[in-house]
């Protein structure tokens, strides 16, 4: 497409097969000439989906909108494989290599996935919330928002819970799975009944590849997958946004941000009402432990220019315009005044409150 902002594909030939292999959030298309004597040699070209890209197969003369990429059939009428992406998140590059910083895949290579995490829980990507490390690519190749969110449900995992210590419980439990005194049978039927959290991030993707629940072709599928979801954008459930900006849903009142955590402060009203929740630098602490006994600057303000207009207060004279009070209205003591101010602002909070 001439406004496509991925590379030109320096691939040219009359008739060739295209083949795919993903891996995690990632696909890689092989284009292969029919004749290899003849034609060029094979073209490899990595795709990534962003959140909104996926292929779709239509007629060559009814190209959808942002189809950045096409790749024509032979029939007639042609039709046009394209790679369609309205928010232009994705993108694609020459070359077989799959991007150096995502692990191994959750889906095909289930072993590596799984060591690859269990060996690295010293790494500083477990230090966060479990919700933020399943978004991780380098140990969750494959993770997105909402199979985060339907993995924790189905195990009544706390998101904010800190991820090394949910992941280091499950040393212990592969303890228990290996018993010699256990049987084969019993081995299997104890990992069915009891799936950990790496064991449901290889199969709760399965269950939406089997059923092809995301099939753009098909846009009904989409009421199956509604039907699917158990958490993820389902009334009841609880939102509110993590510290990298994504939404996480969870079960109210069983996964809400510890109060005791530095960076994320209290947010069990950020709960109740699906606020976004706070990232409270420590500068922001600093300033709310200061804000206890010194009020905001818009109140300072706001209280000053009220005050300005009954006459200056001493020792704030200066560079400020003399303002004498109405002889004709009676004096109201300071005191009485903000307690009046104080009524008011807590009768405003109360009608704007959900």
């Amino acid at each position: 497409s001439p406004v496509g902002r991925g590379p030109e594909v320096p691939f040219r030939c009359e008739a060739y097969s295209i083949s795919a292999i993903a891996r995690g959030k990632e696909l890689r298309l092989t284009l292969s000439a029919l004749d290899p004597a003849a034609g060029p040699p094979p073209q490899d070209l990595v795709f990534r989906f962003g959140m909104s890209g996926s292929f779709r197969l239509c007629p060559a003369a009814e190209l959808p909108r942002h189809a950045h990429l096409r790749f024509l059939t032979r029939e007639s009428p042609p039709r046009a494989l394209c790679f369609v992406d309205p928010r232009r998140f994705g993108s694609w590059r020459l070359g077989d290599a799959w991007q150096a910083e995502r692990g191994p895949c959750v889906i095909s290579e289930y072993q590596a996935f799984r060591e690859n995490v269990l060996k690295n829980l010293d790494d500083r990507a477990f230090d966060k919330p479990i919700c933020e490390a399943l978004l991780n690519q380098k140990y969750f190749n494959g993770i997105g928002n909402y199979l985060r969110a339907e993995i924790l449900y189905r195990l009544k995992i706390p998101p904010f819970e800190k991820a090394r210590t949910v992941l280091e419980a499950l040393k212990e439990q592969e303890m228990r799975k290996k018993d010699p005194s256990l049987t084969l049978s019993k081995k299997v039927k104890l990992r069915q009944e009891n799936p950990d959290l790496l064991e449901l991030c290889h199969t709760v993707p399965k269950e939406v590849i089997a059923a092809e629940l995301l099939d753009p072709e098909h846009t009904d599928n989409y009421a199956a997958f509604k039907n699917w979801l158990q958490c993820y954008l389902v009334p009841g459930m609880s939102s509110l946004r993590d510290r990298s900006g994504r939404t996480i849903w969870f079960q109210v009142g069983a996964g809400e941000p510890p109060n005791h955590s530095p960076k994320q402060g209290n947010t069990s009203l950020c709960c109740l009402l699906r606020l976004p929740l706070p990232c409270v630098t420590p500068r922001a602490s600093k300033q709310r432990r200061r804000a206890a006994v010194k009020p905001l600057k818009s109140e300072v303000k706001e209280e000053e220019k009220e005050e300005e207009a009954d006459g200056p207060r001493k020792g704030r004279a200066r560079g400020r315009k003399k303002v004498t009070a109405d002889p004709a209205l009676p004096e109201v003591p300071l005191s009485v005044r903000r307690s009046r101010r104080t009524s008011a602002r807590r009768g405003k909070g109360e009608t704007g409150s959900p």
